[in-house]
């Protein structure tokens, strides 16, 4: 295994204040859930077809809001919300890419989870983020959050996660673009108004088209009840050189503050959940280049979190020819372990288990048609002991593997059955000659299961277009 070093970052937060708007009074007590969108009790998923024909618009994009229930995920059970859909900004143009970059999470503290939806195409490519509000009917409505420095980036939205980062109880905005700044929106958005200020973190960030904020994720890694945000993208350091990473910032009154740099572990994104059951959330990230149709073999991480924040080593570093991992490292271009991740507990034993999409990898003759392997929590952390491999050829999973499917385009892991395990979903952009699709693993005590597993085609799910590409990516 490579070295890895740790930057400890002296950058400084610089705070704008915005004219402060009135909070309005909460008619309710928060979502229980982030993703419960209808307030039913049950998780939801949301799933992008940024590719999407829309109003006969090619690559204007759309979202695919399926409702948990005690019997998971129906196709009929869903809302496809797009920029024409009835009191949502805007209007569907070619090459929006609505869909681009997913968040959730309860903005105006009603009950009900709002979506927050990216469109990194926007306007020539200088981006858009929508909120779409929830309700006790699901998705509709929504407002534009504005992009207060428009002149300095571009691809605004191409990143978004949701917390309490600013320690005030109500639910912060973080937007990434490809400039050097990653916004937080501070909470009190109501349906009539936005944030009631504006924090500006600076992680010195490589500005470009191709570099900016590549992911945002939101957990408490620390265990003090204030969300941290951890970026993931390519970095400059103090010399002047620059570093793909994931940048820690720790949750804290005001505005976050910087805690560390993540070096060799941000090429793709991170995510967080507690996979060794201590109380703390941890950082998984991975380390696999994708660019141009191919891909790196790829590397999952695991960064554990305490009381003083997250560890500067990575407790594990899994690789496909890790002890127990299925599946053995192939030549570059045909692999791409780590270009998804999720983490939840899929067996309900307390410990978060990790989903690794492998979308570029070929099984038997069918290249690129993409895996996914289940990675365990433990006591120890991340471990490669246990580990499944599943792909569209698995007895059970719908449908077969076929060439450049891309399975694995995207994973989710959540409860949408309301047993307290989560289930797996898998998205496949490139199915059908790139309409997509996804689909959907139970989880149970002893792991994922083929029993129940569903999957879902584009067209069934109301979504048109040759190149829709269901399944890029899942609200998380």
């Amino acid at each position: 295994m490579r070295k890895r070093t740790t930057l400890l970052l002296a950058t400084a937060l610089t705070t704008g204040l915005l004219t402060a708007l009135p909070a309005a009074t909460a008619s309710a007590a928060p979502a229980r859930y982030a993703d419960d969108f209808n307030g039913d009790g049950y998780h939801d998923l949301a799933t992008a077809a940024p590719g999407a024909t829309v109003g006969g618009r090619a690559d204007a994009g759309a979202v695919v809001v399926s409702y948990g229930s005690r019997s998971g995920i129906k196709a009929s059970n869903r809302t496809v919300v797009t920029q024409n859909s009835a009191g949502v900004p805007g209007t569907a143009e070619k090459d929006d890419a609505f869909g681009s970059a997913l968040a959730s999470g309860d903005l105006n503290r009603d009950g009900y989870a709002d979506l927050v939806v990216g469109s990194e195409g926007e306007d020539g490519e200088a981006g858009s983020v929508t909120i779409v509000w929830g309700s006790k009917k699901g998705l509709s409505g929504g407002r534009t959050v504005a992009d207060p420095a428009r002149s300095s980036h571009h691809r605004f939205g191409m990143s978004l996660a949701i917390g309490d980062f600013t320690a005030d109880g109500r639910a912060d905005l973080a937007v990434g673009s490809t400039g050097a700044d990653v916004q937080i929106f501070r909470g009190g958005f109501t349906k009539t108004a936005g944030a009631a200020s504006r924090t500006w973190v600076v992680p010195s960030l490589a500005t470009g088209d191709s570099y900016g904020s590549r992911s945002l994720a939101a957990g408490d890694i620390n265990g003090n009840g204030v969300d941290d945000l951890v970026i993931s993208g390519r970095f400059r350091t103090g010399s002047g050189e620059y570093v793909d990473g994931n940048l820690v910032y720790l949750g804290a009154d005001s505005r976050p503050k910087a805690l560390r740099m993540l070096v060799d572990g941000g090429k793709q994104r991170a995510v967080l959940g507690d996979v060794n059951g201590d109380g703390y959330d941890d950082v998984v990230t991975s380390d696999v280049l994708v660019y141009g149709g191919t891909a790196g073999p790829g590397e999952v991480l695991a960064y554990l979190g305490g009381a003083h924040g997250v560890s500067p080593t990575p407790q594990a570093a899994l690789t496909q020819d890790s002890p127990g991992v299925p599946g053995a490292t192939r030549a570059p271009g045909t692999s791409s372990f780590g270009a998804a991740l999720s983490v939840g507990d899929v067996n309900g034993d307390g410990f978060a288990d990790v989903a690794v999409g492998t979308p570029y990898e070929g099984v038997t003759s069918a290249p690129q048609t993409g895996t996914v392997t289940l990675l365990r929590g433990s006591a120890a952390g991340l471990t490669g002991q246990g580990a499944t491999r599943w792909t569209q050829n698995t007895p059970g999973v719908p449908d077969l593997n076929e060439d450049h499917d891309f399975w694995g385009s995207a994973v989710r892991l959540a409860d949408l059955d309301g047993d307290r395990k989560a289930d797996l979903a898998v998205g496949a952009r490139h199915e059908n000659g790139g309409q997509g699709a996804m689909w959907t693993l139970r989880g149970s005590a002893t792991g994922l299961t083929t029993t129940g597993a569903a999957s879902f085609h584009a067209t069934s799910v109301g979504v048109s277009g040759a190149s829709a590409q269901l399944g890029s990516l899942f609200g998380q």
